[in-house]
């Protein structure tokens, strides 16, 4: 790779930024360990500070067990508006030195500033500046990583947190990620670690050391990837504005839902919070996709596409509610219910053609 090829690349990540975002704009909550979600039995972690982390404490994670976990720990409603808010501030600043951002979600994006605004020529220079300009705007702290890569740069971020930066230059790629569990790179998760694992893959050093058809063989599609970034390869470009595929609701019950009546009301709540979201847009989904997550967590989903937008409410209201009829007689009681719209066009397209069921 000629000097002239390497690209500059930033992954911003704000630090516990829901959390943050509440310790900032309440005083009292500092220092403690506050976790933003539903403290109902049925609720789950949105996000945790890191005094509530100290105790093991993560996103995802449900609030009974959090509350386990932490005795002490102080749930927050989450301010979802209020966080889009503080998002836009950040994006500004991101704006005063590329144009090429990619948000990943409102609290971290993929910055490429190989050519920049400000004729700045160190990355890591202007990921102290755009560090300390979020700070001085929203009161908040970041990290960041610099890297010749996505893969690698957001490793970096990982690796200084909270409130710092870390880069890894070209000729520290492969080291870098040899050393690395595999449970660390980001696009494997738990499920995928452990499948590696049992097969002798611990490390990146030793995911390099498998061969392509050896990867394919096992991980389909995704053996290709794997096969790139162990030698900490990745030509992904950053994309700014990327087009969501895809917009959806779910909620999860206090008590499971059995009866048919109950489930569709809630399906009706969900399709019309998504349906809303996209008028807001104004975007038209071709699918809709109805997830079903019994009480053995167990879960399914069915799905209808269109050949044309779906403009009309009540027809696409419809359709949602078959799509839940369709899992009658249930086989147990049900804990979560989701609704997603994918295939977007701009509305105004006829909404017509024949409509086909698929199952997943």
């Amino acid at each position: 790779m000629e000097p002239s090829d390497i690209r500059k690349i930033i992954h911003v990540d704000m630090d516990a930024f829901y959390a943050s975002v509440e310790q900032r704009d309440d005083p009292a909550l500092r220092g403690l360990p506050v976790a933003v979600g539903g403290s109902r039995e049925r609720g789950v972690v949105a996000a945790a500070s890191y005094e509530a982390r100290r105790f093991g404490v993560r996103s995802a994670m449900p609030s009974v067990t959090a509350r386990r976990l932490c005795p002490a720990l102080v749930f927050v409603k989450p301010r979802f508006e209020v966080y889009k808010q503080v998002s836009r501030q950040i994006r500004a600043i991101f704006e005063d030195y590329t144009p090429l951002v990619e948000p990943l979600s409102l609290d971290e994006a993929y910055l490429d500033v190989t050519t920049n605004l400000k004729g700045i020529p160190y990355a890591s220079r202007i990921a102290r500046e755009i560090r300390a300009r979020i700070l001085g705007t929203t009161g908040l702290t970041a990290s960041a990583g610099i890297s010749f890569n996505k893969f690698l740069a957001k490793l970096a971020s990982d690796h200084r947190k909270p409130n710092g930066q870390f880069v890894i230059l070209p000729e520290q790629g492969p080291d870098f990620v040899a050393a690395l569990p595999v449970g660390k790179f980001h696009g494997i998760g738990p499920v995928t670690a452990a499948k590696m694992e049992s097969l002798g893959i611990a490390t990146g050093a030793d995911l390099r050391d498998r061969t392509l058809e050896f990867l394919t063989e096992k991980f389909g599609k995704a053996g290709a990837h794997y096969f790139a970034i162990a030698r900490a390869e990745d030509g992904r470009a950053v994309v700014p504005d990327r087009p969501r595929k895809s917009v959806g609701s779910e909620t999860t019950f206090q008590r499971d839902l059995a009866k048919l009546e109950d489930i569709l009301a809630a399906i009706d709540k969900l399709f019309a919070e998504v349906w809303q979201h996209c008028a807001r847009g104004n975007i038209s989904a071709r699918t809709i996709t109805v997830k079903i997550k019994y009480a053995d967590f167990q879960q399914v989903t069915r799905s209808r596409t269109s050949v044309a937008p779906m403009s009309d409410r009540t027809a696409a209201g419809a359709i949602a509610a078959e799509l839940a009829r369709d899992v009658f007689p249930l086989r147990h009681a049900v804990r979560l219910l989701g609704v997603t719209f994918s295939g977007f066009e701009a509305r105004g397209e006829p909404a017509s053609g024949q409509l086909t069921l698929a199952f997943d």
